[in-house]
C-alpha cells in the first residue's frame, strides 16, 4: 500500500515481486495513475488521483519550485489546507480496501494512514517501509525529510519532534473519518506504536549507515528494483548520438514538475550549450521541454521515454531532481552526479551526494540561474575524484544483495 509519486510507488512493486516469488498472494494498492505498473495477474485496488493531482496542479507547481516568498507560503496553506482533505478521503479509501480484501499483514510507506489504526485495532502485523533515510527517526548531520535544509544540530533535533508530532496528530485525526464502530485509541498510545512498529528503509548501506541510537526495530536493507522487462528498443538516432559522444550527461527530473519548465529548461540549455555537453533529455513528466526555438543539434538528444537501467551505464554523470530511486540507480551504474532539488528528501540526497564525494551541491530548482549553474557543471564533468568515488560506491553496491533479509524482516 503506497501514496505518492513514482518514487513512493517503485519500492513497493519490487516488494511485491519479492513477496509474490516466495508464494504469497500479493494485493497492491496505488494511486489509479500508477496501477498500469502492477503485474498483470495480481490483484489491484486504485486510489483516488486527489493526492497527485494536488502535487501537478498549480499550487504543487509553485511548492515544488519557480515561486519565492509571500506567493510561496501562500501556496503551501492553500495545499495544506487542500491536503488535510485529501487525507480524509484517502483514509476511507484505505479503511474500504482493507476492510474488503481483510489481508494478512500490510507493508506501507509513511503516506498511508490508516495501516497503524488497523494494526492497533486488530494486532495484525504492518511494516513500514521508507526509501528516505530521514523519515521519523533522528539521523545527525540531516534534518527532518520534511525540511529543506540544515540549521545546526539543535534545530535539527527539532525538526523531528515537529515533524512526528504532525505525523501522529494526522494520524489521530484520520480515526474521525472511520465508522464510529471502529475502536479509537488515544494519540499516546498512537506515538508509542508508531515507533515500535517494524521500519525497513530501502536504503543502499554503501550510502547510509544505520545509526547507533537506532533500535532493533529498525533496519537498513538495502536499495531493491524490480525487474522491469520492457518493450523498449533504442531508435537509431540514440544509438548514433550515443556513439558519437564520449561524455555524455543525463538530465531529468523523474516526476517531478515545476511552475516554469520552459524558463528552467532554457537555463540549463543554454549552460549545457555554452559548455558544449552532449546531454540525453527526459522530458516524460513535464518539469523539463524541448523548447519550441529548439532546432535539431548534436549536443541535444530529448527523448519522453527511455529505461534509466539501459541509459546510465552509457553516461559519464547525471543531472537529475534527487528522488531515492534515480540518485540509488545513477549510483549504482557509476555515475557522477549533481541533483536540483525541489522537495523534502530531495535536499537530503543533495547533501548526501556531496558528503559522499560523488558530484558537487545542487541549487535548488527555484534558485537556478546561468551564473550559478555554469561552475557546478564544470566542476561536475572535470573533477575525476567524483568518478572515481562513483566506481568505487558502484563496485560496492553491485555486491549487495538483501533480498533475502528483506523477505525475512517483512515475514517474522
Amino acid at each position: 500500500m503506497s501514496i505518492g509519486t513514482r518514487g513512493d510507488i517503485e519500492p513497493f512493486l519490487a516488494i511485491g515481486e519479492i513477496l509474490t516469488k516466495n508464494g504469497h498472494k500479493t494485493l497492491y494498492a496505488f494511486p489509479e495513475q500508477y496501477c498500469h505498473l502492477i503485474p498483470e495477474n495480481e490483484s489491484k485496488y486504485a486510489f483516488s488521483s486527489r493526492f497527485l493531482n494536488l502535487i501537478e496542479g498549480e499550487d504543487g507547481k509553485i511548492v515544488m519550485g519557480g515561486s519565492m516568498g509571500l506567493n510561496k507560503l501562500k501556496a503551501i496553506v492553500r495545499l495544506y489546507k487542500e491536503g488535510m482533505a485529501v487525507n480524509k478521503i484517502l483514509v476511507k479509501e484505505q479503511f474500504n480496501f482493507v476492510k474488503k480484501e481483510a489481508p494478512d499483514f500490510i507493508v506501507h510507506n509513511g503516506k498511508c494512514n490508516y495501516p497503524l489504526l488497523w494494526h492497533l485495532s486488530t494486532g495484525k502485523k504492518i511494516v513500514l517501509i521508507s526509501p528516505i533515510p530521514n523519515f521519523i527517526h533522528y539521523v545527525k548531520g540531516f534534518g527532518h525529510t520534511g525540511f529543506s535544509f540544515y540549521y545546526g544540530e539543535f534545530i535539527n533535533k527539532l525538526t523531528y519532534k515537529f515533524a512526528n508530532f504532525g505525523l501522529v496528530k494526522t494520524i489521530n485525526d484520520a480515526q474521525k473519518t472511520l465508522p464510529s464502530s471502529e475502536r479509537k485509541v488515544p494519540k499516546k498510545i498512537i506515538k508509542e506504536k508508531l515507533f515500535a512498529q517494524k521500519l525497513i528503509y530501502t536504503i543502499s548501506p554503501s550510502l547510509f549507515t544505520k545509526p547507533k541510537n537506532w533500535n532493533s526495530n529498525v533496519q537498513v536493507l538495502g536499495y531493491h528494483e524490480r525487474d522491469k522487462q520492457l518493450a523498449w528498443y533504442p531508435e537509431e538516432n540514440l544509438i548514433q548520438f550515443i556513439e558519437k559522444h564520449k561524455k555524455i550527461l543525463f538530465l531529468t527530473f523523474g516526476s517531478m514538475i515545476n511552475s516554469n519548465p520552459e524558463k528552467t529548461t532554457q537555463i540549463i540549455l543554454n549552460v549545457l550549450s555554452q559548455l558544449k555537453v552532449p546531454t540525453i533529455i527526459n522530458i516524460a513528466a513535464g518539469g523539463l521541454v524541448k523548447p519550441k526555438n529548439q532546432s535539431e543539434n548534436d549536443l541535444f538528444y530529448f527523448t519522453n521515454q527511455i529505461p534509466y537501467d539501459w541509459l546510465l551505464k552509457k553516461c559519464y554523470g547525471i543531472i537529475h531532481h534527487g528522488g531515492s530511486g534515480t540518485t540509488h540507480s545513477s549510483i549504482k551504474h557509476g555515475c557522477v552526479s549533481m541533483i536540483l532539488p525541489h522537495i523534502f528528501d530531495q535536499f537530503g540526497w543533495n547533501n548526501l551526494i556531496v558528503k559522499t564525494g560523488l558530484g558537487p551541491k545542487g541549487v535548488a530548482i527555484n534558485k537556478i540561474t546561468e551564473q550559478n549553474l555554469k561552475p557546478l557543471i564544470i566542476d561536475l564533468i572535470e573533477n575525476i575524484t567524483y568518478k572515481s568515488k562513483a566506481k568505487e560506491i558502484a563496485e560496492m553496491m553491485r555486491r549487495e544483495n538483501f533480498e533475502k533479509e528483506l523477505y525475512e524482516a517483512i515475514i517474522n
